[in-house]
């Protein structure tokens, strides 16, 4: 073949991606250029070097519950001495949680309903549900969520509270069942509904012949939550069943980001030192989130470089931030500022900051790939100044590099845009 690099009959390049294969089968008469382009995506894909350190990418997630708590023992053994005698017919339990944010109180719950459930297995059949009082306000939606968790052919319109109550009963005892009711950021409900579905839970069982239907954990970050009840709700809770939480420390921020790392990296990928300087960066706000966030950040960035190692001078301080975006925050927006957010997001994981005029360009690209007819730029400008209200961005104003005039540069300084880009996608795909 001339001067060219001699190439074999049906040679097969094969380039692993992480789960991906890339192959290109070389034909008999491949040219030189060709031959050089192929040596190009060779040399491509192994500066990706995805697969390199990270494995899975679900133990970064909110919603994911890790098989073991970190730092919590004396808080699990608190929280179960509140429900002795659950495995008994009859019995429920009762319990408050607060503490501040990133301080594992959702994860608590999830983690503890899981055991509970696995504990009692041919004992007692225990049916777990976990509603956010911030994503359903009202007590209809809690009603309906909780009777979904029992029925999920549950119709969602038509039916009052009494008559939503009355089937979760009916589910209950058809199934001999015991419901563990967890309400998240219930202080929601209450300033909503001022506690009264709380007091009819409560009182599910009045009047039944079957005793014991329903189990409760109230959660919430108002350290004050008990301020908002009733006496009668109080009394039915018990002022003994209330369990606060305090923030995480250093150690214990070091030790999340070790298990995280365990579960979702090769072995032997992230530096000691880098975890320490995790728990450092991230026990100012004692947030878990933080240290998951930071860590999640420095595998990414040496997965780009294509490295196979996260050394201490990759997790950098200038990935904390100030404050958690919380999950539910996302959950919360409008279709069109969920797709206004996908677009900035997509932007800002490769650049410091985006312009309005791109992020409109952003938004209508995001419109079409789900096939839905963006808005107009009015629209489009007030979901940018809502997202920015809410803290979800930030913007700044400055001349333009092209012709006269300002423009605004966003920008997004309280989470990881790759992780908002992975939230709202899950919605749309």
């Amino acid at each position: 073949m001339g001067n060219g690099l001699p190439v074999r009959r049906d040679t097969l390049i094969l380039y692993a991606h992480h789960k991906m294969c890339i192959c290109a089968r070389v034909a008999p008469n491949m040219s030189n250029n060709d031959v050089n382009t192929s040596r190009m995506m060779a040399d491509y894909l192994d500066r990706i070097g995805a697969g390199k350190v990270l494995l899975d990418r679900t133990p970064f997630s909110f919603d994911w519950t890790p098989p073991e708590l970190v730092g919590r023992d004396d808080e699990l053994r608190g929280l179960a001495s509140m429900f002795v005698g659950i495995e008994n017919q009859g019995v429920s339990g009762r319990a408050v949680i607060t503490g501040p944010v990133g301080s594992g109180k959702t994860v608590m719950t999830r983690r503890f309903g899981e055991d509970l459930q696995r504990a009692l297995d041919g004992r007692r059949r225990l049916i777990l549900a976990h509603v956010n009082c911030r994503n359903h306000p009202t007590a209809s939606q809690v009603l309906q969520e909780i009777a979904r968790s029992l029925d999920s052919g549950q119709p969602e319109r038509g039916f009052s509270s009494s008559e939503v109550i009355q089937s979760i009963r009916r589910n209950l005892g058809a199934h001999d069942a015991h419901l563990m009711l967890v309400l998240d950021e219930v202080d929601v409900l209450i300033r909503n509904d001022k506690g009264d579905l709380i007091y009819k839970l409560l009182r599910i069982d009045e009047g039944q012949n079957r005793q014991g239907s329903l189990s409760i954990i109230l959660v919430s970050q108002d350290t004050s939550l008990i301020k908002l009840f009733e006496p009668a709700i109080i009394s039915r809770l018990g002022e003994s069943n209330m369990l606060t939480l305090s923030s995480y420390g250093e150690r214990a921020l070091t030790d999340i980001a070790r298990q995280r790392y365990e579960k979702a990296c090769r072995p032997g990928t992230v530096d000691e030192n880098a975890l320490a300087k995790i728990g450092r960066f991230s026990a100012e706000s004692g947030d878990a989130r933080l240290a998951i966030e930071l860590l999640e950040a420095a595998i990414i960035r040496v997965e780009k470089d294509g490295r196979s190692e996260v050394l201490t001078e990759d997790v950098r301080p200038s990935t904390l931030r100030a404050a958690s975006v919380e999950p539910s925050q996302i959950d919360e927006l409008g279709e069109h500022q969920k797709l206004v957010l996908l677009g900035i997001c997509r932007r800002l994981k490769k650049a410091d900051a985006v312009s309005s005029g791109d992020a409109q360009k952003l938004y209508n690209l995001v419109c079409e790939e789900f096939g839905i007819k963006p808005r107009s730029y009015t629209t489009f400008w007030k979901h940018l100044k809502t997202l920015e209200g809410i803290g979800m961005i930030e913007s700044r104003t400055a001349n333009a590099s092209v012709g006269r005039g300002r423009t605004q540069h966003i920008t997004m300084t309280n989470t990881q845009p790759a992780l908002l880009e992975n939230r709202i996608e899950k919605e749309f795909l």
